[in-house]
């Protein structure tokens, strides 16, 4: 990762589904909390890895469903594909290492020749995994049986079953925890290894990743069965994995406070927005201003001169804010938009989620801020790329002095508050 110039002070791998996203979380209130404890404390210095099973294809539709910050780097297909960035960028290494005594065709042709065992769809198979659906009861005689003639064959494989249905055939050097030791190894050799790793999970092929050595791992409280059984038989005596009492995203943010890994307080958490003066930076006050319009428009905080006068003081009047219609308009007219806008949203799946929150300090007084927002109603969402001028002079709060909002490709461009 070039984006940053030293070593991560924190790296979070997780899993996906029902780890980091809880799927019976309909309004994804973990989900949004761990969203604005990243970008506001984390994001500026340390880097986010989502180690998922999904295939890109599965991915990127979970992303359109859920409301997922952008990670730094992706490991999808169990352990087989690392990519990069917003853009996903292949790491070309990870290739080539795993087509050693690999060959798809042959793993093809002896699966087929095991009934119980039913193709997932075809944007499950990748270039380095087939998969399968198997019944729980006859998945064990399976994977021993297939692992025998797959070797037989001359090739190294490893075979993994999870969610008690999920079977992949991989290369021997693919899965989760491989694709995690290939990065550390990687950043180590950059001299950029991160001073901790937090690796987070819910279920079988999430196993390899607590076998990490040197990570801290957390198993949210609603892991299952296959990972529950592996961490009573490898892992009950190891001081740094922690089975969290809490749900999925709030599980690892209880995980990063029960290891001192850095601030566990999402902004969400706070009450009172805005008052933690000590630990205020960039980041944080990106996501505290966003959480204040945000708790407007849905009626969560009083309508009063008194938040107006708040607004009026974070804004300096003469500065310029521009549209993403490209029109121009003075700072100031924002609060009297805002008194306009109060309540719109009441009683509304109404969400405002800033990611890629990055500051470049100008002077010693000065940021330049660029950030990704979305405004996200129900099924509907529609965001900008906003770059914005903060300073901090003579005062415990930073100051917006200029604004300018672009489009994000593909977002909806309908009504966009200033």
């Amino acid at each position: 990762m070039d984006r940053l110039k030293s070593s991560a002070r924190l790296m979070i791998v997780s899993d996906l589904d029902h780890t980091l996203v809880d799927h019976h979380d309909p309004e994804n209130s973990s989900l949004f909390r761990f969203n604005a404890l990243w970008e506001a404390h984390y994001r500026q210095d340390s880097l986010l890895v989502f180690s998922t099973g999904r295939s890109p294809t599965l991915y990127k539709q979970l992303r359109k469903e859920k409301p997922m910050i952008t990670p730094d780097i992706a490991i999808m297909s169990v352990g087989t594909e690392i990519t990069y960035g917003k853009s996903m960028v292949p790491d070309d290494g990870w290739v080539q290492f795993l087509s050693q005594k690999w060959n798809k065709d042959i793993v093809l042709k002896e699966t087929s020749k095991f009934p119980e065992l039913k193709r997932q769809a075809e944007t499950e198979q990748r270039p380095h995994k087939v998969s399968f659906y198997v019944e729980k009861e006859k998945a064990q005689r399976v994977t021993e049986a297939l692992s025998k003639v797959l070797a037989g064959r001359g090739l190294d494989v490893k075979i993994i079953y999870s969610g008690g249905i999920d079977l992949d055939v991989l290369p021997k050097g693919a899965g989760k925890g491989q694709a995690l030791a290939y990065l550390l190894k990687k950043f180590e050799t950059e001299g950029k290894k991160p001073t901790n790793t937090l690796v987070c999970g819910d279920s079988g092929n999430d196993a390899e990743l607590f076998s990490i050595p040197g990570v801290y791992g957390v198993m949210v409280s609603n892991a299952q069965e296959e990972l529950l059984q592996w961490y009573a038989e490898n892992a009950k005596s190891n001081p740094k994995i922690l089975h969290a009492s809490e749900r999925c995203a709030s599980g690892i943010i209880q995980a990063i406070g029960h290891f001192n890994l850095g601030s566990n307080l999402s902004p969400r958490d706070v009450a009172d927005i805005g008052k933690d003066v000590e630990n205020l930076s960039p980041g944080l006050e990106i996501v505290n201003f966003s959480l204040l319009v945000e708790k407007w428009r849905r009626a969560e905080v009083e309508n009063s001169e008194m938040f107006i006068a708040g607004v009026k003081a974070t804004i300096l009047p003469s500065g310029v804010l521009i549209h993403p219609s490209g029109a121009d308009h003075i700072m100031k007219e924002y609060v009297n938009i805002l008194r306009k806008v109060y309540g719109d949203k009441q009683g509304k799946q109404f969400r405002i989620l800033v990611e890629n929150v990055l500051a470049t300090q100008l002077d010693s007084d000065t940021w330049l801020i660029k950030f990704d927002k979305w405004e996200l109603s129900g099924e509907e969402r529609q965001g900008c790329v906003v770059t914005a001028i903060l300073s901090k002079k003579d005062s415990d709060w930073f100051t917006w002095m200029h604004v300018h909002e672009t489009w994000l490709e593909h977002s909806g461009q309908g009504e966009w508050l200033l």
